[in-house]
């Protein structure tokens, strides 16, 4: 993942510092992505907003899943009984959909098997896709093996890598196998839905006992990261804030830390606060936690 460390400030009058850096490491990694914006780093404080609620919520739907380590994290440690992925990329659906109909232990032994090789990825990457399975494969691989592990049209193989590794910097087959087969013994209490966040979002407005993490592609205030980094990244931000204030149950929500953000958050009586995290270059940036309310997540970790 791409964030590595992350510390909470909150606003007032200026931010305050209320928690030491995350050490992501600690953090149990269950996705079988490297996915650029990935939410790792939030996984504690995931943790923190579920456990404030006054009851364990039923199901919690994730719009924009992506790399899904938030829904993965809420059923493997029991924060919800079931998870719905919302995934509107046909290649990242694929890799979510093969795991919920069974075949994660196919894709392993696709990956496990794979002779890694430049010549390999260009070779495999040329062919059609004959199949789902074939599909999710292509995908796991480029994102293995590209840039930053980023799947938008124009990214790249990964040239030097760590420790001049190159393209098996992040290919860890064993480990990879290893994600995939536990996530089969879950697949139960996974739901993957291929389409259009806002139609699907719909469904479950209605119950108390539904939340949602809302992790939406960052391209508010002309922010160009989303088009950098994901297929998919053009988003009516002020109609998924509409939706947002029609939603009966909780949602915890992260955004680029934008004014056009902060003033549609003011305009539906949101609570924001501000998130500054380091990623793997130590280089410090913010993003904004938004909510009915974000009480807990100031009196969070005070000594």
């Amino acid at each position: 993942m791409l964030m590595h460390q992350a510390e909470l400030f909150v606003h007032e009058s200026a931010p305050r510092v209320i928690e030491a850096p995350v050490n992501v490491a600690s953090v149990p990694q269950r996705s079988p992505f490297r996915y650029p914006g990935g939410k790792t780093w939030f996984v504690p404080t995931f943790r923190q907003w579920i456990q404030s609620l006054e009851s364990k919520p039923q199901v919690l739907i994730e719009p924009f899943a992506g790399g899904g380590i938030i829904s993965l994290t809420a059923v493997f440690e029991g924060l919800v009984d079931h998870a719905v992925m919302i995934e509107l990329d046909e290649d990242v659906a694929a890799v979510w959909q093969i795991v919920v109909n069974g075949e994660a232990e196919l894709l392993a032994e696709r990956i496990l098997k794979f002779p890694l090789s430049i010549e390999a990825v260009h070779d495999e990457l040329s062919k059609p896709n004959t199949s789902l399975l074939e599909r999710a494969f292509k995908t796991i691989l480029r994102n293995r093996t590209f840039h930053g592990g980023i799947l938008a049209p124009g990214s790249g193989l990964i040239k030097n890598g760590e420790a001049g590794k190159g393209i098996a910097s992040r290919w860890y087959p064993e480990t990879l196998a290893r994600r995939l087969s536990a996530l089969h013994l879950m697949r139960h209490k996974l739901t993957v839905l291929k389409g259009d966040a806002f139609e699907l979002m719909t469904t479950y407005i209605d119950s108390k006992k539904n939340v949602f993490f809302i992790d939406p592609p960052y391209s508010a205030g002309g922010k160009n990261a989303g088009k950098r980094l994901y297929t998919h990244f053009q988003l009516d931000h002020e109609r998924l804030f509409d939706l947002c204030n029609q939603l009966a149950g909780e949602f915890l929500m992260t955004y680029d830390n934008a004014d056009e953000v902060k003033l549609m958050a003011s305009t539906k009586l949101f609570d924001t606060r501000l998130i500054a995290m380091k990623n793997t270059h130590h280089a410090k940036m913010s993003e904004l936690v938004v909510s009915k309310n974000l009480e807990w997540l100031s009196q969070s970790h005070v000594n």
